[in-house]
């Protein structure tokens, strides 16, 4: 079986790049399949191992870096780790499917680097800075301190947008889902680097 290719969206938090990921991830025709990162932040409310993360203590997490089993990881807040095993890459390429990450603006530009010819990059750009907190706060999942740390994060991501192989503006979700759907399809139809011409 050939590896499959990898489609990585990223964005600041609030962004709306989890719903677009969940609807592509609703298309059985995409044949695509959910790369569950892993973190050592506290698991929330309703978050189960294994579907939403793979929740691991910070030795634990520190132990995985050590023995080089991540693709990609970053300490994203202070002992916040977050990072992609190459075991769940794997498990889902033996499986025949892509892989879809929705993942944190550095990481995705690592695998990006790692994977340049089987990888498709999109940067997902919210209305607006303001239009960001709005969204985190209606969440309601984490304290101001927690927001107004993602809003400062959020000004030094949108500044890599240009790194990404293209960019989706959230600005109507409608259009955003049909927009992302449209770019995934051809994506993952087109032959791979090297394949040009051989029997998919």
């Amino acid at each position: 079986m050939a590896e499959g290719k990898l489609i990585v969206f990223s964005a600041p938090s609030g962004s709306g790049k989890t719903t677009i990921v969940r609807h592509l991830l609703s298309k059985p025709e995409l044949n695509l399949a959910f790369s569950v990162s892993a973190t050592s932040r506290p698991r929330r409310p309703r978050e189960k191992h294994g579907e939403h993360y793979y929740f691991m203590t910070i030795s634990e997490f520190k132990q995985h870096i050590k023995n080089g089993d991540f693709l990609e990881w970053e300490e994203v807040y202070r002992d916040n780790f977050y990072g992609t095993l190459k075991s769940e890459v794997e498990r889902l390429w033996a499986e025949g499917k892509h892989v879809i990450f929705d993942i944190d603006v550095a990481g995705g530009l690592r695998i990006k680097r790692k994977f340049p010819d089987r990888t498709l990059a999109v940067f997902v750009k919210p209305p607006s800075v303001d239009e960001l907190k709005i969204r985190l706060k209606k969440r309601s999942t984490e304290s101001e301190d927690k927001i107004n740390m993602r809003i400062a994060k959020a000004s030094v991501e949108l500044a890599t947008a240009p790194q990404f192989d293209t960019i989706i503006r959230n600005y109507d979700l409608d259009t955003a889902l049909q927009e992302a759907y449209n770019l995934v399809a051809e994506y993952v139809a087109a032959p791979q680097p090297g394949e040009e011409g051989q029997p998919s």
